[in-house]
């Protein structure tokens, strides 16, 4: 018997077990597939061309998680884009990112320039409060006596202070951004449409949704409160890809002298009198422990609990859990970079973040259209480059690119399947970058699809979701992913949650990994297991 078995290789689920095991814990990780990462893995594409197959780039990675799993020393390194932003479209673009951003706005708004630095700093007051919360425990709804509930009333009042220390607009920032629509408070601040674009591509991108639709706000501010490398709001590059980072997180792992089993899926949660006692495998072997801790997607967890050891209104929540971000993953592999109509030298836009999208209005235009056709016919694309930062994924002379693409339904109207359109689907992508960069179709040598069914059957992520469930007020800290289970402990004794389908979410971020572990080490220090 081991104590503690950890079901899922996913980067929350490493970083939790090396938590765990740093703390003396026997731990034995049970990943499904042939390869640790989850979700963050760099993988052969095409022969001779690596990528990150799903998750793509690196901002959100902790940094309290970096330094104690010493992930440089075992091997991570990420570099900075060049620039942050490269937005085309007809006859223009805006090129954003450090000691540029005021400029290039300026081209198309004096005005907008003006308020940059005040959005900024409104911005980031808030984000600082997000940082400040991503590595605490949610104050948890419970049942019981005074005594169960002391410890959460004090979690509640740190959480007060906290907010107590902003001032009034900040205040109404915080209420305004988790009840609005990210296209009314940037059309709050701004008045062109370029830079409402650019900023409100991050209140769609894992949601499917208009950007106009409330609460889109937040999912803005979600993609906002990272860093790199100590810079606040900055994108990087992990070299070698997402899966340079879990591969470093493994090997502190190992260190640490955690066993991690690959092919190895979980098919049941075994329990006994009422707590989880261990698990079956996909292969029928039977492994026993003192505590499970899961990284699944909670309804993928949940569907291997025996249904009638949890609460009816538990199993009924969880059910209707909401997923689906609308994505469509591809990666290319080039026989040379593309060059933009609207900018057609080489130079820094290649190594930001492409965004085909210019404005709010056509990425409204797009759900809508997806949400009746099933995607959309003008989709919404982000394109990476990461070989114009890290040469180490493609031949010399070539190249590989990242597509990101929303809109598109998680489930095809119709009872149509996503196995007989992701090609379909795949070369509009593709044509929607070729309008801006003419030829770019002709130099993809190769290319891998994955859409929201090839992405839930890979990495089990339900509906393509991203982030393990939507980032909606009624699925977010205390209620994530159910309002009593926020602390990343189930209703099931000796059973724990450590994914991003706990606070705060998606994102590659090691948060919910790390929290999770310092819940389960309060609970075995207290004896309660």
């Amino acid at each position: 018997m081991t104590d503690v078995l950890v079901i899922g290789a996913g980067h929350n689920g490493l970083t939790c077990a090396a938590y765990l095991a740093a703390a003396g814990l026997k731990v034995t990780v049970l990943e499904r597939r042939h390869v640790v990462g989850g979700a963050a893995v760099t993988e052969e594409f095409h022969p001779g061309f690596r990528n990150s197959v799903a998750s793509y780039t690196v901002s959100l990675l902790n940094p309290k998680v970096i330094r104690d799993l010493d992930l440089a020393r075992h091997g991570l390194k990420v570099v900075e884009r060049r620039a942050a932003n490269f937005l085309p479209f007809d006859g223009d673009y805006l090129l954003t990112g450090e000691g540029r951003t005021k400029a290039e706005v300026a081209r198309f708004s004096p005005r907008d320039a003006e308020r940059l630095d005040a959005y900024n700093e409104r911005l980031d007051a808030i984000a600082d409060v997000l940082r400040e919360l991503v590595l605490q425990t949610p104050p948890n709804l419970v049942e019981g006596g005074f005594a169960q509930a002391v410890p959460e009333l004090l979690k509640s009042a740190s959480l007060g202070r906290r907010l107590s220390k902003l001032d009034l607009a900040a205040k109404r920032d915080l209420l305004a951004l988790f009840a609005q629509s990210a296209g009314d408070w940037l059309d709050g601040w701004f008045e062109s449409e370029p830079i409402k674009a650019v900023l409100g591509f991050d209140g769609v991108v894992g949601n499917y949704a208009s950007p106009y639709t409330p609460g889109s706000a937040y999912v803005l501010l979600h993609h906002v409160f990272g860093e790199v490398n100590g810079k606040k709001g900055a994108w990087g590059h992990a070299i070698g890809g997402m899966g340079a980072i879990t591969q470093a997180m493994a090997a502190c792992c190992r260190e640490r002298r955690v066993e991690i089993r690959t092919g190895c899926g979980v098919a049941e949660v075994l329990t006994e009198k009422g707590r989880a006692t261990g698990v079956v495998t996909e292969a029928g072997e039977v492994l026993k422990a003192r505590l499970v801790v899961s990284n699944l997607h909670p309804q993928r967890l949940f569907s291997k609990v025996d249904p009638a050891v949890l609460p009816a209104d538990f199993r009924e929540r969880v059910d209707r859990y909401r997923s689906g971000s609308g994505t469509f993953r591809m990666n290319v592999a080039l026989s040379e970079l593309p060059r933009f109509t609207v900018l057609p030298e080489l130079g820094d836009h290649l190594t930001a973040g492409i965004i085909v999208a210019p404005t709010l209005e056509y990425m409204d235009r797009a759900y809508m259209d997806a949400r009746v056709h099933g995607w959309s016919r003008e989709p919404i694309v982000e394109m990476l480059i990461p070989s114009t930062l890290d040469d180490s994924l493609a031949p010399e002379g070539r190249h590989v690119a990242s597509l990101f693409c929303q809109h598109v339904a998680p489930e095809l109207p119709g009872g149509r399947s996503w196995d007989d359109h992701g090609d379909e689907v795949a070369d509009l992508m593709i044509a929607t970058v070729d309008r801006h960069a003419p030829g770019f179709a002709r130099s993809v040598i190769g290319r891998q699809v994955l859409s929201p069914l090839d992405l839930e059957r890979t990495f089990g992520l339900v509906g393509g979701d991203i982030m393990h469930g939507r980032l909606s007020l009624d699925q977010l800290f205390s209620a994530r992913p159910v309002l009593g289970a926020g602390d990343y402990r189930t209703p099931l004794a000796g059973l724990y949650q450590c994914g991003s389908g706990t606070h705060p979410g998606g994102g590659v971020t090691g948060a919910p990994g790390h929290n999770a572990a310092r819940e389960v080490l309060r609970d075995v220090k207290r004896r309660r297991v």
